[in-house]
């Protein structure tokens, strides 16, 4: 059995990227700089109405992996695509990047692949339409233990929480990690999920090794409009968190350890995927058992060659660009 210095669990989703222009948002209804959910009819409408699309593998947590990939960790990820067109790319691509797809794609009648149109406007900022499709029906039975057993980090997507069986299997592959000596931790997703799933989300921050997620996320989990109330109380209660904040500095904590990480600002081209980065390179710092300091520099450096192209994942050498800044 292979072992993997990390393992992802989440939404399986092919991100459809075009450019737009604020008129086109107002015409067709989407809200500016979020992510929603949409229904298959809605899907395929706005799918439709994309010009110049690109297609990519994508989904956040499988980003994080794919971008751990890129940096040379052996990394697999577990998720549910259907055996069609889309489902295919998506292994296949996966694959290509040095990732192992877990699951194969379903065959039968089941829901169609997920996908996430994704319209960018010309400040970069990012308006998200996910139609879950299949990934949405990731269940215990996709989690396969001995995967999650021998992985040194597991990070699990906070979107699993909206169904009760992707709740189980995300319990089921933390559960085998943590027994395999692992550690395992969680994105907090977006504030909306986190509204959605706040009691649960407070006890798996209290239970899990470590929590990433962003000022807007952590200020919904503990209910407060004071960012440095809901830090120190995420402090209390976690063993280790991570706070960014979009073009500020970072905040990490663990135990009595404190540190904030600069960001330096830069004019974003596509901010999809900063997230997604900053969490590639933050758990490439901590499987590799850099100090705190340095995973949040790493962090920072991912995120900012992801928003310096189109597209959610690393086009550059990020291993180099951490070599260049005396960090490994």
């Amino acid at each position: 059995m292979t072992q993997y210095q990390v393992v992802g669990i989440g939404n399986a989703v092919v991100d459809v990227i075009s450019q737009c222009d604020e008129d086109f948002l107002i015409r067709m209804g989407v809200e500016k700089g979020i992510m929603q959910l949409v229904e298959q009819e809605r899907g395929e409408a706005l799918y439709a109405a994309m010009e110049d699309r690109q297609q990519l593998p994508g989904g956040s947590v499988a980003n994080t992996i794919a971008g751990l990939g890129a940096l040379g960790l052996s990394t697999g990820f577990m998720g549910r695509v259907h055996d069609d067109d889309l489902g295919r790319f998506y292994a296949d691509a996966l694959a290509r990047e040095g990732t192992d797809f877990v699951n194969p794609p379903v065959p039968g009648g089941e829901l169609p692949t997920s996908r996430s149109m994704i319209f960018v406007t010309p400040d970069g900022e990012r308006s998200m339409n996910t139609y879950l499709g299949i990934s949405a029906e990731l269940g215990p039975g996709d989690v396969d233990e001995s995967v999650a057993g021998q992985a040194g980090l597991l990070f699990l997507e906070g979107y699993l929480y909206d169904k009760p069986k992707g709740k189980e299997a995300f319990t089921v592959a933390a559960r085998a990690c943590r027994a395999g000596g692992g550690k395992a931790g969680i994105a907090l997703s977006d504030p909306f999920c986190v509204q959605r799933h706040r009691a649960d989300f407070r006890r798996l921050v209290q239970e899990l090794d470590f929590v990433i997620g962003n000022e807007h996320e952590w200020k919904a989990l503990y209910e407060t409009e004071d960012l440095g109330a809901a830090l120190e109380q995420a402090a209390t209660d976690s063993r280790l968190i991570v706070c960014t904040r979009s073009g500020h500095d970072v905040a990490l904590v663990q135990g009595d350890q404190s540190v904030s990480v600069p960001v330096e600002a830069v004019t974003p081209v596509d901010a999809t995927g900063a997230g997604d980065q900053f969490a590639a390179g933050f758990l490439y710092g901590v499987a590799t058992g850099q100090p705190l300091e340095v995973a949040g520099r790493m962090g920072c450096i991912a995120a900012r060659e992801v928003i310096s192209h189109y597209g959610a994942r690393p086009q550059a050498d990020v291993t180099q660009m951490f070599r260049a800044e005396g960090l490994i």
